[in-house]
């Protein structure tokens, strides 16, 4: 029988794939995943993963009920959190990096030791 892996460690297994991506703790507890030194996301262990984006793509992924606000910045676009409880939270949260991911190196390009 083999272990299951906690939801995490999918997130965290899929997005370290992606050329250019370093994932490590944070200074307040959480999981960062960067490109460069910008993030593109973090997680709070198993159960949340926090985001910030665009204000208008912020406002598609509210409308579409794939985010909401943010517990630091309540009532703010831009700051984004997740939930996650299941199989299908795991890969949108996956999706949700991936998203944030594409748009930094298409604006910045990916990191020169990734890049090389």
């Amino acid at each position: 029988m083999s272990k299951r892996q906690r939801a995490s460690e999918q997130i965290t297994e899929e997005v370290t794939s992606w050329p250019g991506v370093t994932a490590g703790p944070g200074r307040r507890g959480e999981f960062a995943f960067k490109v460069g030194s910008r993030e593109i996301g973090h997680l709070h262990g198993d159960r949340a993963a926090h985001f910030s984006f665009p204000k208008g793509t912020w406002t598609a992924l509210k409308e579409q009920g794939r985010i909401g606000y943010h517990p630091v910045f309540p009532d703010r676009q831009g700051p984004a959190a997740r939930t996650i409880e299941n199989d299908a939270d795991i890969r949108d949260v996956i999706a949700l990096l991936r998203l944030n991911y594409e748009r930094i190196v298409a604006r910045h390009g990916l990191p020169a030791q990734a890049a090389a």
